[in-house]
């Protein structure tokens, strides 16, 4: 008889223990995914870094139309799938990655059909340096 009391207040306690683990676990895997968030943004903010500073190390006197398009395409894409997690940012860092990669795209879709590589390289200048220094300043506030 004395048992089984005895064997109640040990399934009261398992069960609890069970329950305290599985609580702890979803807290873990939210942790898990905030933190695999994080990284995946940072992974396409410097995918955003490097094909800028391609975009940005075009030799204006030698650069195509065509090579603008390409790096621009692809700064273009990769703004993309930074927009898709900009959620994780502080406000102020996603203002200004929003506005630095729309106003190349501003810039770039003013661009005259006839205008050269060199033109156009001209022209963005502006724009590429400030998605530089916005996008810099995101990974640097998400300690990427």
């Amino acid at each position: 008889m004395k048992r089984f009391p005895v064997i109640g207040v040990l399934c009261v306690s398992a069960a609890l223990g069970l329950a305290a683990c599985s609580d702890n676990s979803n807290d873990n895997s939210a942790a898990e995914q905030a933190t695999k968030a994080a990284a995946d943004l940072c992974t396409d903010l410097n995918a955003l870094k490097a094909d800028n500073a391609k975009l940005k190390a075009l030799n204006p006197t030698s650069a195509t139309k065509d090579q603008v398009k390409d790096a621009y395409d692809a700064v273009q894409k990769d703004w993309g799938n930074v927009k898709s997690n900009l959620a994780k940012m502080k406000q102020a860092e996603q203002d200004a990655v929003k506005d630095a990669a729309e106003n190349l795209k501003k810039g770039y879709e003013a661009l005259p059909g006839d205008t050269t590589g060199k033109d156009a390289l001209t022209k963005l200048q502006p724009q590429i340096l400030k998605l530089d220094e916005a996008s810099t300043a995101a990974s640097t506030g998400l300690k990427c």
